[in-house]
Order: C-alpha cells, then sequence, then structure tokens
C-alpha cells in the first residue's frame, strides 16, 4: 500500500508485508512509545484489526498481534495501560472513513490469528540498562547482570553479591509493572525460587521512580528474545523432530543477524547453524 496514516503520538506506514509505525518523541508522548521509536510489526504477526469510537472526538484503529508473536507483548503479560499499547493509533473523528479503509486493507492481507511458533516482531536492540531500586540491571545481548545498591538490595542479596546470568542459563523472564505494588523483573532459571523478590538474587525488585515501564518492561523484552533464539535449539535437537525448511532459514538468518551485530561469536554461530541444518 505504501501510505501513511499519522494520528496523535504515532503515524503508520503501511507496507506490502507489514506495518510500519514511528512514534513521536514529543512530551505528551507515553514515555514506553518514545523509547520504543520505531516497530516493524510483519502482517504474519497481526491476529486482527479493529476500528472502535475514542474519547473527546476520535476513533482508535488498533492491530491484534498474534500470541507469541511480539517479546514485548510477551513480557508485559497484559499488565500495559491502554495509552502505553504499541498496537492502537488514535485518530481524529473526521478520519474514520479513511482508517476504515486501511482497516479492511490489512483484513484482506491477514493470514490466520493462530499463535506464532516464534517471536516475529523484533525485540528492543542492546546494549540496555536501568536502575531498580536495589541493582543496576545491564544487558549485553549475552549475559544479565545486577549490580546491587548497598541503600536498597535485602541482605540476602548483599551477601550472593553482584550476580551475572548467561542467557543460555534462563529458561525466560517474569516482569511485574512497576506501576503496581511490588514490581519486579525476575530471571526465571528452571528451579525454584524464593517467594519474595526482593530475597532472590536473580530478581530486581522496583520503586517510585525506579524500574519505570519505558525502561524495564524493554529490558525484559529483549532477554526474553534472546532466550528464545537460542534455548530452542538444543531442545527441539534433542527430540529428533524435523522442520519446515522455511521456519530453519529464518532461524539461521535470525542466528546471522545477531552474529553480524556481535551478539554471538564464531563458533556459536557455526555450532548454532549445524544444529539447525541436522534438524531438515
Amino acid at each position: 500500500m505504501g501510505d501513511v496514516l499519522a494520528g496523535f503520538h504515532a503515524a503508520w506506514e503501511f507496507e506490502s508485508d507489514s506495518v510500519l509505525i514511528r512514534y513521536e518523541r514529543g512530551l505528551r508522548t507515553p514515555k514506553l512509545l518514545a523509547a520504543l521509536g520505531e516497530r516493524r510489526i510483519p502482517l504474519a504477526a497481526i491476529a486482527g484489526v479493529t476500528l472502535e469510537p475514542g474519547k473527546r472526538g476520535t476513533v482508535v484503529l488498533r492491530v491484534e498481534p498474534r500470541a507469541g508473536a511480539d517479546p514485548l507483548i510477551e513480557a508485559a503479560a497484559g499488565q500495559l495501560k491502554e495509552p502505553a499499547d504499541p498496537y492502537r493509533l488514535v485518530l481524529p473523528a473526521e478520519r474514520e472513513v479513511l482508517a476504515e479503509y486501511y482497516a479492511d486493507e490489512l483484513r484482506a492481507r491477514l493470514t490466520g490469528p493462530g499463535p506464532a511458533e516464534r517471536f516475529l516482531v523484533a525485540a528492543p536492540p542492546v546494549p540496555l540498562s536501568f536502575k531498580a531500586y536495589d541493582a543496576k540491571a545491564s544487558f549485553d545481548g549475552r549475559t544479565v547482570h545486577f549490580r546491587w545498591f548497598w541503600t536498597g538490595a535485602s541482605s540476602a542479596k548483599w551477601k550472593a553479591g553482584d550476580q551475572s546470568f548467561a542467557v543460555s542459563e534462563l529458561s525466560g523472564v517474569e516482569w511485574r509493572s512497576p506501576e503496581v505494588f511490588e514490581g519486579y523483573l525476575r530471571l526465571l532459571r528452571g528451579e525454584s525460587a524464593p517467594a519474595q523478590a526482593d530475597h532472590d538474587p536473580a530478581a530486581v525488585v522496583f520503586g517510585l521512580g525506579y524500574g519505570p515501564v519505558h525502561e524495564s518492561l524493554p529490558f525484559a523484552a529483549a532477554v526474553l528474545a534472546a532466550v528464545r533464539v537460542r534455548g530452542p535449539v538444543a531442545a527441539v535437537a534433542a527430540t529428533g523432530a524435523r522442520r519446515d525448511p522455511a521456519d530453519v532459514a529464518e532461524r539461521i538468518r535470525q542466528l546471522g543477524e545477531l552474529h553480524r551485530a556481535g551478539l554471538v561469536t564464531d563458533e556459536e554461530f557455526s555450532v548454532k547453524k549445524a544444529e539447525l541444518l541436522a534438524e531438515l
């Protein structure tokens, strides 16, 4: 289509196989959207399209991502407030007819609403870091580091010392919004963990002004995406399951991008590529 539809805080550019969303960086733009900058949403990542009346003379065009297609939405787990939803475009009511046209065009190009087998939307780029209440968290694409603050960390964390977690050690992440009571980011390792994040060396806790959504959620999404890219390969190979050649080619392409970005070593790339090719 190649057209652009501009609304409040964002503009959507409709392309043949995707929607490129560019978010404004103004003072009134929700901080998460401003931090994201822009996102390309493949049509294959979209489950549906809605157009509904908004508040105060507006209409809202929204695309519904397929389950499992976007690491940001998977990490958020339904906790994002409506204004920070990266899939909403708020428009003046007089553009409703135009918005309906684009909604119909998108619907006609969708392939199906089922869950995605892998992430189709790119994760926020690394390196990333943010300040939690009890630590500084950083992620370089391979390893998550927690450096404790003596003013905020519990005695259990302080005794455990600063922590580093390779992506290969992790099975996922758990993000509880800082906008609710006792928010935190926990790294999941497939083993039992202390019930309280304050006592878990694999978790950092948020607080007033610490771990804001626009910093901690992209961080969680980037870690989750890295875990999914690196983690499933060995498990699939162990089961002896055969993959679709197109899926294997896409996984190799993703690994190649990580390799070119310096996030995967030559040896890691060669090993993972060989494992993927063995699945054919």
